[in-house]
């Protein structure tokens, strides 16, 4: 599902203006962005959390030149799904 689907779907539901829905969206999410930019972790309970974590420095390597490379330490947003959508999502709820 695309942002403009996703719109259309909540406008619906809700009987809101499409344009009006647009503009609470887009506002959430740059909310969210900004949030885990600033180091700050997003729980919703009932869906998950968007936190930022932390991945240690390594030593990578180029198959093709035959060499190694330090990839230094950085942060990487993660989702994890709380555990009753992580189980309807696979069926087993």
């Amino acid at each position: 599902m695309r942002k403009k689907e996703l719109l259309t779907r909540i406008a619906h539901k809700t009987g809101k203006k499409r344009d009006d829905v647009r503009i609470i969206v887009e506002e959430l999410i740059a909310e969210m962005k900004e949030t885990m930019i600033s180091g700050e972790n997003i729980y919703i309970r009932g869906f998950g959390s968007f936190v930022t974590k932390k991945r240690a420095s390594k030593i990578a390597r180029n198959i093709k030149a035959n060499c190694g490379f330090v990839v230094p330490s950085h942060n990487v947003a993660v989702f994890k799904p709380c555990k009753e959508f992580a189980g309807k999502v696979r069926g087993t709820i």
